[in-house]
């Protein structure tokens, strides 16, 4: 393998097509890796595969004009989500054929794959830090997502693959695993057994009781033994419970950081939304964390013109954002998506209308961070340096959230500890303690 594009005799692009921009990204990388391959010599006899969502989500149409290999007929294969333990095959079928073939498509509908431990993985994060999919797809129809059309129903790994990768990790000097899946919260819950109406619902809370939840996922991570962070990402707001609140705050090793997309705290937007909640849920519950778990921080995100949304609902919004004051927070402007029920919705709002909203609302996120930055100047906190001279706190997720600029000398894919003496912007400035 090699990282090198002009090298690789097959050149596979991984993609997604989860809203408009990465869409666009995906395709823009295609035609690049296209252009290349036709300007350089040393490149003619390269093959090129597309895998992942963008493969996925437009292989499946009955039409074959709106299909990938008639829309990008360069492309020599495409691959979907259940082909993955299947590259190696692929990749030697694909060297095989003669250049000009035909494009192989191999994506197949309803996608049923799940990771493993015994899945070859190739990780291109750095030493210190590692993604752990602990399961795969959403049971969730948010009006607004195309996701669960994807990657297909949830579908959750074994307690036991988690472990064990998580263990191997660790061992390889990794210090912070980042569990992620379309909805973490629900790990467990498809497998649930029990007759009708003993099933996991889409307001079922995470109950150990039942089986195999996060709650005892995070509790066996905690109990593998060295010094690492579990950091908790993508949870849905319907499926919390004392329960999961309590396991963070006695596991030691668990990130006081949970990230919770709300997407909204207007009812009627969560109804159209189609979020199973509502706002005093949601309020109720980030005061039962806040009180449940010390020294937590909430990341949330928020959407903005939504199709439908009043001046009114913007205008909570803004007052929730005030007043609460989410340590880590995000606003993203509505993205209309084929395929999503509120694709169809007749009141789409004036783009002038949502840029408007997004500029008040990320004034306001910016006054709120201004704050909780700082009321961290004079506190000693543990941090992971990334690389030379910047660090993560433990309220700080990798690429989304700010980072703390430390002494240079500070080593690598270490913790440390440090005292926070300034901020500027999202990020935080400290000495050694």
């Amino acid at each position: 393998m090699t990282p090198e594009p002009d090298l690789a005799d097959v050149l596979i692009v991984n993609t997604c097509s989860f809203i408009d921009v990465a869409k666009e990204e995906s395709v823009q990388t295609i035609i690049k890796a296209v252009n290349s391959r036709q300007e350089d010599p040393a490149r003619e006899k390269q093959k090129i595969i597309v895998a992942g969502c963008l493969s996925q989500r437009f292989n499946v149409s009955r039409n074959a004009d709106e299909r990938l290999p008639g829309l990008l007929p360069e492309v020599d294969a495409f691959i979907g989500l259940d082909q993955v333990t299947e590259v190696g095959p692929i990749v030697r079928k694909v060297l095989d054929r003669p250049l000009g073939d035909e494009s192989l498509d191999t994506v197949t509908a309803k996608p049923r794959f799940i990771p493993d431990y015994t899945t070859p993985r190739f990780r291109l994060t750095p030493g210190h830090m590692a993604y752990v999919k602990i399961a795969e797809g959403c049971n969730h129809t948010c009006s607004f997502c195309i996701i669960p059309t994807i990657r297909g129903q949830h579908r959750s790994r074994t307690q036991e693959s988690v472990i064990r990768e998580a263990e191997s990790l660790v061992q390889a000097g990794v210090k912070e695993l980042n569990l992620i899946s379309q909805d973490t919260t629900y790990f467990g819950m498809d497998r649930w057994e029990g007759g009708r109406g003993q099933r996991a619902r889409p307001t079922s809370g995470v109950d150990s009781s039942r089986g195999e939840s996060l709650a005892t996922l995070l509790q066996e991570l905690n109990g593998i033994e060295g010094d690492f962070w579990i950091r908790l990402l993508y949870t849905h707001p319907a499926h919390w419970s004392d329960e999961l609140i309590e396991t963070i705050a006695t596991c030691e090793k668990v990130a006081k950081y949970v990230d919770i997309p709300l997407q909204h705290i207007s009812d009627h937007m969560l109804d159209v939304m189609n979020r199973k909640t509502d706002g005093a849920y949601i309020r109720d519950l980030l005061e039962r964390m806040r009180r449940g778990i010390p020294g937590l921080a909430i990341r949330t995100t928020f959407i903005t013109g939504f199709p439908g949304e009043t001046q009114e609902d913007h205008d909570e919004l803004l007052e929730f954002i005030r007043t609460f004051q989410f340590e880590r927070c995000g606003i993203f402007s509505y993205s209309r998506e084929e395929g999503t029920r509120a694709h169809k919705f007749d009141s789409q709002l004036h783009h002038m209308t949502i840029k408007a909203r997004h500029r008040e609302l990320t004034g306001a996120i910016d006054e709120v961070a201004e704050s909780v930055n700082q009321n961290q100047v004079g506190a000693v906190r543990k941090i992971l340096v990334e690389e030379e001279g910047i660090a993560r706190s433990e309220w700080d997720a990798s690429d989304i959230d700010g980072r703390v600029f430390v002494p240079g000398d500070l080593p690598v894919g270490e913790f440390a500890k440090v005292r926070i003496t300034d901020h500027r912007g999202y990020d935080l400035i400290a000495t050694g303690s």
